[in-house]
């Protein structure tokens, strides 16, 4: 595992390699800059995305087109849309019949979620509960069980969509655990003939085998390197406050209160305490992603995605951005 001393000389380079690869990903879709934004600082923070929004909104194309840039190795990559009917066996692998004759239960887990690096599960919510309680494992722990035993998965990157989120009291836990949301509208309307001349571009790409967006700036390992690089700098900071007192200045910290309090008493959108602790290094690692230093008052602008039900989505977007000043499209 790298080591702060080895990550430190060419993490600027790393940065760099990141901001061209986001860069040139935008280049492939139309109006689609804030999920490629968030696609982006999700899988250097390795935290999960959810993508909420009718089909033909790009929320498919978005990850495919990610993990394509990425360079992944054969076996790297898992995707799957769950129903109600899926079976763990469909996302986990099949019981290994060989080993069950000698009393064990175990999984042959190759080319399945748990031995992927990058995820994509549609209709996440769709899914029974064997499944979901197996996924917040998951989540929560980056393991699964094997024969009762704790085993480690690969997963670093895991990327969700569903049409709606629905308010259902046995799925709030695994909303809860999607700390960033972003709702994905249609665009014709306001980009009619640009969405056209884009569609039929990346189908004539497809058509021809070719994937312009697999010549990605940055690697696997890049996005690796900066989430330890963020890691050992949290770790740095030892005593309580410390962290914050230099990487967060006390006004933007403040106004990151406020806006949070403004969420919870005027609209009753809840932050729990888990979610907070998880949106302040998301915030620290987007600042440090972005402009190499402390959290600056834009930054904030990742409080726009922390609505919980679908109907809180629009509304919390609007309000942040409206408090920081940052516009409808900032």
């Amino acid at each position: 595992m790298w080591t702060l001393d080895q990550l430190e000389p060419e993490i600027d380079d790393i940065r760099l390699r990141i901001h061209q690869h986001r860069r040139a990903l935008k280049e492939y879709f139309v109006a689609r800059d804030e999920e490629v934004d968030l696609a982006i600082l999700c899988a250097v923070a390795q935290e999960p995305l959810l993508l909420v929004g009718p089909p033909g909104t790009a929320k498919s194309d978005l990850v495919v087109k990610l993990t394509e840039s990425l360079g992944l190795g054969e076996g790297d990559y898992f995707e799957y849309m769950l129903t109600k009917f899926t079976e763990p066996s469909e996302i986990l692998g099949p019981i290994d019949i060989g080993v069950l004759k000698e009393g064990r239960y175990v999984r042959r887990t190759r080319g399945m979620l748990p031995d992927c690096r990058v995820a994509f599960l549609d209709e996440i919510f769709k899914s029974n509960s064997a499944i979901l309680n197996t996924l917040l494992t998951i989540l929560n722990e980056r393991k699964f069980y094997q024969d009762g035993q704790p085993t480690p998965v690969k997963l670093v990157m895991l990327f969700a969509a569903t049409n709606d989120i629905p308010d259902q009291s046995e799925l709030e836990a695994m909303a809860d655990r999607f700390i960033l949301k972003i709702e994905t509208r249609p665009v014709k309307d306001r980009f009619f003939a640009e969405l056209i001349d884009a569609g039929v571009m990346n189908e004539a790409y497809r058509a021809a085998g070719q994937k312009p967006w697999a010549r990605g700036a940055a690697a696997l390992a890049d996005f690796l390197k900066l989430k330890r690089f963020m890691d050992l700098t949290f770790a740095l900071s030892r005593e309580p406050g410390r962290d914050r007192e230099r990487w967060f200045p006390r006004p933007v910290f403040a106004e990151m209160r406020r806006i949070v309090r403004a969420l919870e008493t005027e609209d009753k959108v809840m932050v729990s305490d888990r979610k907070l602790v998880k949106l302040y290094k998301l915030i620290r690692t987007q600042a440090f992603l972005n402009h190499g230093g402390a959290v600056q008052t834009q930054d904030l602008n990742l409080l726009a995605y922390v609505g919980n039900r679908r109907d809180e989505l629009a509304v919390v977007a609007a309000k942040v951005k409206a408090l920081l000043g940052l516009g409808a499209g900032g």
